[in-house]
């Protein structure tokens, strides 16, 4: 009985402790912390040890999602809805990230030598800077409500593997009504290399009545039209073509609006990315997207080096990259019914390639169209590509 209760003693009240931490290799440490990703979850991670703080540095795979935009006055904005009407002009703002307080302090060490704490400035001293940070409270400002701030771009300074850099806003720039759809994606290298725009008037879901789902579309059915083969509500006489009403009721108008309105979020946010760009050597690949899913800016490896290599020619009037001439290609349908059932009224699609490029592919090869955009707006695309193709071109601005 005394052997039992000595062996139980020994379970209970063990002589030394053992931290199972310390017997992973730091290659699975780094496996762990390339997991995790987001960059505030590692600033935590700073602050259990000595060794995760030496080794967090070393993530190669980071992600840095932006809580608010700062613009030129000092203003700040999130992810409200009112805010999101004031981004249109990205040239003008300042992105920073904030929301931290003493669990981030660690992650203002890996900022520099001495103690730092996270607050966000308008940096005077530099005029034409983007992306503006505040080292102290003497040289910088507090955000209303005690909450301090640091840019992507400092926030990045020491960490010296990053491969795969992933930047989310808050909110998309471009301001759009309830029910209208755009979505963008643009890949840069010194300058625009491609763009795809997806958008619609209005996005109609399909209803359910006593748990059955029926098409929204069933009045265009009823009233004449038909569903062809690609999806498409159309009417008798649709050969696929734009019909005149969209030239006269300011179709045309707003389709332009769009274009122009994501070219200039998609170039500032290009000329924004310049300083981590140039600092991090080792990037494989780089995305700089939205909470809302509005708008995504690509760059592989091959266009990260080429910017490194040529700089951008920037834009005169405003901070962002200069737009080349364009050669556009426009797909139009007045109703786009997807396989869900969705239906997209005014669906437009349009690509976007410079004047000067010379083409990689067939004039004729759209597969980089159909495939900018994810389910299910990646059906929407192989849809309308098949529709009649209209050309347009753009001046440089």
């Amino acid at each position: 009985m005394s052997y039992l209760g000595e062996d139980l003693s020994i379970r209970i009240y063990p002589q030394s402790e053992i931290d199972h931490f310390d017997l992973l290799p730091d290659a699975i440490l780094l496996l762990v912390f390339n997991k995790i990703g987001d960059v505030k979850a590692l600033g935590r991670c700073c602050v259990v040890s000595r060794r995760f703080h030496a080794l967090v540095p070393q993530v190669d795979n980071v992600i840095v999602k932006v809580d608010c935009v700062i613009s030129d006055d000092g203003s700040t904005s999130s992810n409200s809805s009112s805010d999101k009407t004031r981004g249109t002009f990205w040239n003008l703002f300042r992105l920073v990230f904030g929301g931290i307080v003493k669990p981030l302090q660690a992650l203002g060490q890996l900022l520099g030598p001495k103690r730092t704490t996270l607050v966000s400035g308008s940096s005077s001293a530099s005029p034409s800077s983007s992306l503006a940070i505040g080292t102290s409270e003497e040289d910088g400002e507090t955000d209303q409500g005690g909450v301090t701030h640091h840019s992507p771009t400092q926030v990045l300074k020491n960490f010296n593997e990053i491969r795969l850099l992933r930047i989310e806003l808050p909110s998309g720039e471009l301001g759009i009504e309830d029910g209208v759809l755009l979505k963008w994606r643009a890949d840069f290298g010194s300058t625009l290399d491609n763009c795809v725009i997806l958008g619609a008037s209005s996005v109609i879901h399909p209803k359910t009545e006593n748990g059955v789902a029926f098409n929204a579309s069933a009045d265009a059915l009823c009233s004449g039209g038909v569903n062809n083969n690609n999806g498409v509500v159309v009417g008798g006489d649709d050969n696929g073509s734009i019909p005149d009403s969209f030239y006269t009721n300011g179709g045309l108008k707003l389709r332009v609006v769009w274009t122009i309105s994501s070219l200039i979020a998609a170039s500032a946010r290009h000329y924004l990315l310049q300083p981590i760009i140039s600092e991090h050597k080792t990037l494989d690949n780089l995305v700089l997207t939205d909470a809302d899913g509005q708008g995504v800016l690509h760059m592989d490896r091959d266009q990260l080096e080429e910017l490194r290599v040529k700089p951008l020619s920037a834009s005169l009037a405003s901070k962002r990259t200069l737009v080349p001439a364009l050669n556009m290609r426009l797909w139009y349908a007045p109703h786009l019914e997807l396989p869900d059932g969705v239906v997209l009224k005014g669906a437009t699609l349009v690509a976007i390639r410079p004047s000067e490029q010379s083409p990689k592919k067939e004039p004729s090869d759209v597969s980089w169209v159909s495939t900018a955009f994810e389910e299910p707006y990646r059906t929407a695309a192989r849809m309308l590509v098949k529709r009649r193709t209209y050309c347009l071109e753009m001046n440089s601005f």
